[in-house]
């Protein structure tokens, strides 16, 4: 049996990758011995608990030594822009495995793990060494603090794909750019699995348990937005949508369902544009239940991301499983989603699958949005197909079950495969050094040997 050491977020941190693990853990530990290693505030919410499966939980600095006496046939790094993977940067080069792109760009992850330790020079050579084509200053930018829009349009995946003996996202689109990116490195696509399935009739339970807790009428036609309510999730336009098209229906109703920042005065939008009848905040969910619960309570989900990191959101998988028609930005990742354009109300899917969400063109955000909660607040017919093709497309392509067969794929190839990353020697010399200075001085000035040896 293969041993794999898994890189990743574990629950109780409150994270879609930590849930993720949670879940494949056990399911491929009756093909694999797996060991879990996760940073020590992790560990310490964990409070000596095991991931799901049994496998116990251990801090990352256990893995050099374990790696040493008993070596691992394979590591498998879970990574995102949350600061909790920073843990994980330096293993991702010193021991290259299977690294899964949560998110295809990490520049967020990765400039803010380098500049907030003060390491202004490694992240200009790691600029560099990943976008050899941009001009070297465009890291300035970052090192001032005028970041944001550089983090999207640079990835900084490039050194990853390359020293990985595999690199998995979670769109083709994606794994084809990455692989223009870094040519020589091994890159493919595997289904992400969120949500849980919730028959019409489940769905219908909770969701009027959930009208009853939010004091929202059985006959309110209840547009839902889930997750963080950050501007990123283009929370003022569906606001300004809303209060546009709400006289087309009077019924309609807005439940915004997340924690909001602080840096979002999002009652001050709301009393702006007289919706506090008709609007709803919750405040954050703490548990999957009452987020899915809140999700069976409405009638169409706005899942709308701009900028993007091409990531796969969760709370859309979530609003798919449970059979909602769902509102989207047409996306150059997502692109291959059978999808219907409120310009023409003509599918854009190039596969005989019916279209499962309504996606808009970010050129036409404002008119699009507006055609688009129109006519789902209005069509009952046009909900009912859209989120009957959303459940069916879940099932297919982001339900649990398809997620780890993916993995069990993948994993299985990675073990199999002989492709050699690329040579550490072509590395830049921060991300080759092993931090292991310090004990060979010590050990040097005692006359002492190492007690193991340094490996390349």
């Amino acid at each position: 049996m293969s041993r794999l050491a898994w890189f990743s977020p574990m629950p109780p941190v409150a994270t879609g990758i930590a849930r993720c693990s949670a879940e494949l853990v056990p399911a491929l530990a009756g093909r694999h011995e797996i060991d879990v290693f996760v940073d020590q505030k992790n560990l310490a919410l964990a409070n000596g608990s095991r991931a799901s499966g049994g496998a116990p939980l251990r801090s990352a600095y256990d893995f050099a030594w374990e790696h040493h006496k008993r070596p691992y046939d394979l590591v498998v790094y879970q990574l995102g822009n949350s600061s909790h993977h920073d843990y994980q940067w330096p293993y991702v080069f010193r021991y290259p495995g299977l690294a899964v792109l949560h998110d295809a760009h990490l520049h967020h992850a990765r400039a803010a793990c380098l500049l907030r330790t003060f390491r202004a020079a490694d992240y200009r050579t790691e600029f560099v060494e990943n976008h050899p084509d941009a001009h070297a200053d465009l890291a300035e930018l970052a090192i001032a603090g005028f970041d944001n829009h550089l983090h999207y349009a640079f990835p900084m995946t490039r050194l990853v794909a390359l020293r990985s003996r595999r690199v998995a996202v979670h769109a083709r689109a994606s794994a084809e750019r990455l692989r223009d990116e870094a040519r020589g490195a091994a890159i493919e696509s595997l289904r992400l699995g969120h949500g849980v399935e919730l028959s019409d009739d489940e769905s219908a339970r909770r969701g009027r348990q959930a009208r009853e807790r939010y004091a929202i009428t059985r006959d309110a036609i209840v547009f839902g937005c889930y997750g963080g309510l950050t501007r990123d999730k283009r929370v003022p336009q569906i606001l300004a949508a809303f209060a546009a098209t709400r006289v087309h229906e009077p019924r309609m109703h807005l439940l915004l369902a997340g924690a909001v920042p602080a840096q979002y005065d999002l009652a001050g939008d709301i009393a702006r544009l007289g919706l506090e009848d008709s609007c709803t905040v919750t405040g954050y969910l703490e548990t999957d239940d009452e987020f899915a619960s809140a999700i069976a309570a409405c009638d169409v989900s706005m899942n709308l991301r701009w900028p993007t990191a091409r990531e796969i959101s969760g709370p859309w998988l979530w609003c798919l499983a449970a059979g909602k028609p769902t509102v989207t930005i047409d996306l150059t990742h997502t692109a291959h989603v059978p999808s219907l354009d409120p310009r023409t109300w003509q599918s854009t899917a190039t596969s005989a699958d019916a279209p499962c969400t309504v996606a808009i063109d970010i050129l036409d955000e404002d008119h699009s949005l507006r055609l688009a909660m129109r006519r789902l607040a209005t069509d009952a017919a046009l909900r009912g197909s859209l989120g009957r093709a959303a459940r069916q497309y879940w099932r297919d392509n982001h339900s649990v079950a398809a997620m780890v067969s993916d993995y069990r794929r993948l994993v299985d190839d990675v073990l199999r495969d002989a492709h050699a990353p690329l040579d550490p020697a072509k590395l830049p010399d921060h991300l080759r050094d092993d931090g292991g200075g310090t004990l060979r001085r010590v050990m040097r000035s005692f006359d002492l040997p190492l007690p193991f040896p340094r490996r390349p």
